[in-house]
């Protein structure tokens, strides 16, 4: 509550100040990835390499946080808080399970605190080293205790409402480049990577704590739940059951390789031990979530930036089987379906995924995602989807001398296979979902949010969803969704 008071007053007082007088650039893929600024601007960086830069005006001396960032010191300190609060009315519901979402009308708030902490032990363009160190508090809660939705609505919010609402460790990682020339090229600045330059051809390393989309999977348009869309499976992709604990992070290690016009990256990590779980597996030789991407930086159109990813990944973890458990069941094994009872190391989880972005014009761009695993075994670390697809776009409020405002609009289509729907069908729970039993639709949901720009690092924004089949199930819904968003960087 504290923090919404802070931020409200901070509203209030910046609500007269003067709107921006020229465009800034995009939103960088992440707020917190290792390519992102505190700041939402667009420019020519290494993400892009080989783009021309569309032809935008770039203000002055723009600032788009509270305090601004040197990009010359060896060190790095800022912070963000981030305040979702949702609703939604009555829907139409015949029943109800364990893990529904709830029918009757309710609210709730999330809050999200990050101290972003990095440095740079000595100064090397080619090879650098940065040693990174994040700190989070998460508190509050999510609608129906962030369960009854494959897509859900709110990325903030912590999977267990059990968690202590202490700060904990985000991130603790080493970041090393290896320079294979001497040619630089800019690359933005931010708390997962100091450089402001970096060598054109060059491997980049990284070792520690950290979350899988700060590298994999980031998106221009649809990645960021601070400053653009709310809902999981538009910000990353729903069917990539990333590995991950609760809070969404892990250990490993991951490689890339970066040249002129494309990317490749491998990563390794470890697995919770249970679905949904905190606790991590540390034996790499039993469990481990392994990911491979392919980046191609083109575009379409002349003079536009344009970027396709293409990602894949296997998971082996202590995991139950959808189809095993439903027989289990009509065996008389279980009085309703349980995919615990039937876990076993040696069970694997693979998908591919697909992710562009394409600007338009001068304050438009577009996006597509799509996704698909097995899903044969248990839905273990993200969330419960088997096939995904995504569309999105954004655009700038130049036209209407907010250049700093921006308006987006997604939809996205959630489908799990025959097993996983027979396994929910008879009564069984997964960590998400479970209304006791299915008349099964696919879950479509429409986002739309307007991102208003106070002043400096204060933002506001007005977001509704609409989702339709909630939880796979034609017999409920649909649900409006309302959000007001209240953000800060510092």
């Amino acid at each position: 509550m504290r923090h919404s008071l802070i931020i409200l007053l901070g509203l209030a007082l910046a609500s007269g100040a003067p709107a921006q007088s020229s465009l800034p650039n995009a939103p960088t893929p992440a707020a917190i990835t290792a390519r992102a600024t505190a700041s939402p601007v667009p420019q020519q960086s290494g993400t892009f390499p080989e783009s021309p830069p569309a032809p935008t005006p770039q203000p002055a001396s723009a600032e788009y946080t509270m305090f601004p960032h040197s990009v010359r010191t060896p060190y790095w300190i800022s912070g963000q808080l981030n305040v979702i609060t949702q609703g939604h009315a009555g829907f139409h519901s015949p029943y109800q399970g364990p893990n529904s979402f709830r029918s009757a009308p309710e609210e709730a708030t999330s809050v999200l605190d990050t101290l972003f902490l990095a440095w740079q032990p000595h100064r090397s363009l080619r090879y650098n080293t940065d040693f990174i160190v994040d700190f989070e508090e998460a508190g509050g809660a999510g609608l129906s205790q962030a369960l009854g939705l494959a897509g859900f609505t709110n990325l903030d919010v912590v999977r267990n409402p059990e968690l202590s609402k202490a700060p904990y460790l985000a991130r603790g990682e080493i970041h090393q480049t290896f320079g294979l020339t001497d040619r630089m090229t800019e690359v933005d600045r931010g708390p997962l990577g100091l450089p402001a330059e970096a060598p054109v051809r060059r491997f980049e390393v990284r070792v520690g704590k950290m979350s899988l989309p700060d590298v994999f999977d980031l998106n221009e348009v649809a990645s960021d739940s601070h400053l653009q869309f709310m809902n999981w499976t538009i910000d990353n992709n729903g069917a990539w059951d990333y590995a991950a604990d609760t809070r969404g992070y892990t250990v490993g290690g991951e490689i890339e390789y970066d040249d002129r016009a494309w990317t490749a990256r491998y990563g390794i990590f470890a697995m919770p031990t249970v679905a949904n779980g905190i606790n991590l597996d540390w034996a790499f030789s039993r469990a481990h979530g392994q990911n491979w991407e392919f980046d191609w930086f083109h575009s379409v159109l002349p003079g536009r930036r344009g970027a396709i990813r293409i990602l894949g990944y296997v998971n082996n973890a202590h995991m139950g089987n959808y189809r095993q458990a439903v027989q289990g069941y009509f065996a008389h094994a279980t009085p309703t379906p349980e995919i615990t009872a039937y876990e076993h190391f040696g069970a694997a989880k693979y998908g591919f995924g697909w992710n562009s972005e394409q600007e338009i014009g001068q304050n438009l761009r577009i996006a597509t995602r799509f996704g698909w695993n097995d899903d044969q075994e248990e839905s273990f670390a993200y969330t419960e989807v088997g096939q995904t697809l995504l569309a999105a776009g954004d655009y700038y409020g130049t036209r209407w001398h907010r250049p700093a405002d921006k308006i987006g609009v997604a939809f996205d289509s959630n489908a799990i296979k025959k097993d996983h729907q027979n396994y929910l069908k008879y009564g069984g729970l997964g960590f998400l979902l479970g209304d006791g039993r299915l008349n099964y639709g696919r879950e479509n949901i429409v986002e739309g949010y307007y991102n208003w720009h106070f002043w400096k690092g204060l933002y506001c924004a007005l977001d509704l969803q609409h989702i339709a089949d909630p939880g796979y199930n034609r017999d409920r819904g649909p649900v409006l969704v309302e959000s007001i968003r209240e953000h800060i960087d510092f």
